[in-house]
């Protein structure tokens, strides 16, 4: 999906500007205490920065024990294929996707530039007219000015939104801000690990609940025309809104995919990572392997909201429903 060969050139922020914005994103105070989330209420109060961080390394996240991981799966896609056994060592991961709060304190601090900023735009999602055509060519669109500061373009701002995943962000960005912090992005078999949490393929796609009882940010409706937004969020939500699985982690399905370490190979591939001086593929690929879903997969379109399903992503395209969270290995 080359869409940003339409956008035009736009400006990325000075420097200086940016890393004026430093000491207000970074004195910007914490939740007392990581609130639980897990409800529409915690969620929606949450400030979107764990307490402790950044300074605390592991602030906000979550550990995962070493286990052998069922990891693919033969109830999906065929690329989810085959299913395999593999030990995955332990290790920590963030608890929610990374939120703008954060990312605007990573940029403050760094003066990062994102290549969105770069490119002058992203892709965005719009709904096309009922009677359009179902065609991905009707509603992404390259959106010039489209950033991560203004998610569907220039008309549009996180302000108010601090506590909901950033995006419009491509896996370079998301490495340099997980590095910021000396952690990693997950590889595919440590993502898929942790959103399963033990559980089998079978216990796992329950996690979703169903378009009648949504118990994650997915579409319910007639995709791509309609979002009946059962689930209450027409669109993004922020970080935490629905239950976490029984490792602690919030929205590993929904809301927005995630970007993983791995180069996308087509069928699923063993990648036999065990500690952290283990070989982890070269992020050098155009394609890269996003997980999760995100709030526009629906029963009628992508069903891609299960935790063995995965997805190839231009791994330069930022675009308004691919965010991510880091690892750190088990110390």
């Amino acid at each position: 999906m080359n869409i940003r060969r339409y956008g035009g050139a736009l400006a990325g922020a000075g420097l200086s500007v940016v890393l004026a914005l430093a000491a207000s994103w970074l004195a910007r105070p914490a939740s007392p205490e990581l609130p639980g989330l897990g409800s529409f209420e915690r969620c929606e109060q949450y400030s979107g920065l764990p307490p402790g961080w950044p300074s605390e390394r592991k602030a906000g996240m979550v550990h995962v024990p070493a286990a052998e991981a069922e990891l693919g799966s033969d109830r999906g896609y065929a690329d989810e294929r085959p299913v395999l056994r593999e030990k995955v060592a332990g290790f920590w991961i963030d608890a929610t996707e990374v939120s703008n709060a954060q990312f605007a304190a990573f940029v403050a601090a760094t003066g990062h530039v994102t290549d969105a900023e770069r490119q002058g735009g992203g892709a965005v999602f719009s709904s096309p007219a009922t009677n359009a055509a179902a065609s991905p060519s009707t509603w992404w669109k390259w959106q010039p000015g489209a950033d991560w500061r203004h998610p569907e373009g220039p008309d549009s701002s996180i302000a108010g939104r601090d506590n909901h995943p950033v995006v419009q962000v491509t896996r370079a960005d998301a490495l340099a801000y997980a590095r910021w912090l000396q952690h990693d992005l997950p590889s595919e078999s440590q993502w898929e690990a942790a959103a399963k949490a033990g559980l089998g393929n079978a216990e796992a796609d329950l996690l979703i609940g169903s378009a009648e009882a949504p118990k994650a940010n997915f579409w319910q409706g007639n995709f791509p025309y309609t979002d009946d937004a059962r689930d209450r969020y027409a669109g993004r939500a922020p970080v935490g809104c629905y239950g976490a699985n029984g490792y602690g982690l919030y929205d590993v399905i929904g809301n927005v995919w995630e970007w993983t370490l791995d180069d996308y190979q087509g069928p699923r591939q063993p990648h036999g990572h065990g500690d952290a001086a283990s070989a982890r593929p070269q992020v050098n690929g155009n394609l890269a392997v996003i997980k999760g879903g995100s709030y526009l997969c629906a029963a009628n379109f992508c069903v891609r909201y299960r935790a063995s399903a995965r997805h190839p992503q231009e791994s330069d395209l930022p675009t308004s429903h691919v965010g991510f969270r880091t690892v750190l290995p088990q110390e």
